[in-house]
């Protein structure tokens, strides 16, 4: 059989089908509505077999065990419980009948209600049960079944039935304290915020109540849900307790007698019910080493203890096995996490050391380039303001290509009194010296030399002037003439004004 995630009891006590708190004297007469579900069988051929029915749960309201299932959940499961076994205290060796009906009546009336009719409800409604119980198997057991069934009885409501499902999720229901219909709750369904809540869980071990709220965690059972049988007990848990039997149901007079009976009656009924030796060693379970008293010890047989002690061994010893499987679970996952951890954190230490390497060579290169730049910068102004050759700039290359700023301008006042003699601005001004003394030595020649070819001029004319004095013919009479007429008649200088 699958081995589910989680289990769960949902109780319900067998006595007569109507409500608890409904008047005892119309229990027979609400029967005929649970009858319904009571298998068809002739008890009069098979004399072993006694037919129940019951209301096993209520759907839509939180049991004692804190759990609830709702209408979606009901509708899909609760065909599954025929041929379902019924057993003693979930005890799979000890089955005593079995499941063979299934359906719904309403909840308070218990009237029969079809799986149309609660299709959307949300309201509470009965998960109602019917099958056999085995007589043959422990006919003193049957017997106490039907007292349970008869409120006039010493043994009514002594006998319960309590059925186990098995599910692998779950949501939380959320509720104002002292309400159960999940109808008026606020429902958890995501799995971190389930996570988180369900220690609250009576399931888990907590107490329900959630702190700083006035609300309580209740487990509402969903997903993959298969039940897996009744088991008679004497604690129920669920809203709805009771069985009916065939033979409640069928004498006529033994009804009219049960309704006609007076309150003298029923007051005359022992206060102390007799719950014989079958049910105490079938039905009922010593809970704890204190419940183990004198007085117990002379209603019970020694099977009573014994199955307390077993029951305790085996429970020490699934607990044991559980926490130990838990722990290993635990102790592997928490190893699978540190591996995949460890594997992560070397992955981002390489990525990291990938980074800081690549931010480094960013780094280096904005270095470099930066330097380069300044580099660049200042060679460009001595470029700027000295005259240099290639010598030059080699040895000035290899002094300031590491300075920083401040060495740098110190630098620069050494190199202003050194490079005097290259600067661009003192050669320029020796440049425009040496241009305005060439021009002023050119202004000079050219004087020299214009003096000089006008005296020439006029001493080449003077001996010219002569020439021709002499050679003047003895006929023509010659004139006298001035040095100022000469010397317009060499020169052509009409122009001149001779002071």
């Amino acid at each position: 059989m699958k081995d589910f995630k989680y289990k769960t009891i949902f109780s319900s006590a067998i006595k007569p089908l109507v409500p608890e708190d409904k008047d005892k004297y119309l229990a027979l007469a609400s029967l005929a509505d649970i009858g319904d579900f009571i298998p068809e069988v002739d008890t009069n051929e098979n004399v072993d077999l006694l037919p129940i029915a019951f209301n096993a749960c209520v759907v839509n309201r939180v049991n004692k065990n804190g759990d609830v299932i709702d209408t979606k959940t009901a509708a899909k499961i609760y065909e599954n419980f025929i041929n379902k076994p019924i057993n003693i205290e979930h005890n799979r060796d000890k089955v005593v009948g079995v499941i063979l009906t299934a359906g719904f009546s309403e909840f308070g009336t218990d009237n029969v209600i079809t799986a149309e009719q609660v299709e959307n409800t949300t309201s509470p409604f009965n998960i109602t049960l019917g099958g056999v119980f085995w007589k043959v198997v422990n006919n003193d057991l049957a017997d106490l079944i039907e007292e349970a069934s008869d409120p006039t009885s010493d043994n009514y409501m002594s006998v319960s039935a309590s059925w186990e499902l098995g599910f692998t999720d779950f949501n939380i229901i959320l509720l104002e304290d002292g309400e159960k219909n999940i109808e008026n709750g606020e429902i958890i369904a995501e799995e971190e915020a389930i996570e988180k809540m369900k220690h609250h869980l009576k399931g888990f071990g907590g107490e329900e109540s959630v702190e700083n709220s006035n609300k309580k965690a209740y487990r509402q059972v969903i997903g993959e849900v298969v039940p897996l049988g009744i088991g008679l007990t004497e604690n129920p848990a669920a809203d709805v307790e009771g069985v009916a039997t065939k033979a409640t149901l069928e004498p006529k007079e033994k009804e009219e007698e049960i309704l006609v009976k007076d309150d003298e009656s029923l007051n005359n009924i022992s206060q102390e019910p007799k719950i014989n030796v079958i049910l105490r060693e079938n039905i009922m379970k010593i809970k704890s080493v204190k419940d183990i008293t004198d007085d117990l010890l002379k209603e019970v047989s020694a099977s009573v203890v014994s199955d307390f002690i077993e029951e305790e061994l085996k429970q020490a010893s699934e607990s044991f096995v559980e926490e130990k499987s838990k722990l290993e679970n635990e102790l592997k996952e928490s190893h699978e996490a540190r591996e995949t951890l460890s594997k992560e954190q070397e992955e981002l230490r390489t990525k990291l050391d990938s980074v800081e390497k690549a931010l480094a060579d960013l780094e280096e290169e904005k270095t470099q380039r930066e330097a380069e730049a300044k580099f660049n910068e200042r060679m460009a102004l001595l470029d700027e303001e000295y005259e240099l050759n290639d010598e030059d700039r080699e040895v000035l290359a290899s002094d300031i290509k590491s300075m920083n700023n401040e060495d740098f301008e110190s630098y620069q006042k050494k190199i202003n009194v050194l490079l005097k003699a290259k600067s661009k601005t003192v050669i320029e001004a020796q440049k425009a010296e040496e241009a305005k003394q060439a021009e002023e030595a050119k202004a000079s020649v050219e004087t020299d030399q214009t003096e000089e070819k006008e005296e020439t001029v006029v001493e080449t004319a003077v001996d010219e002037a002569d020439k021709e004095d002499s050679e003047v013919p003895n006929s023509i009479q010659a004139e006298e003439e001035t040095l100022v007429e000469k010397y317009k008649k060499a020169f052509s200088l009409d122009q001149f004004e001779l002071n």
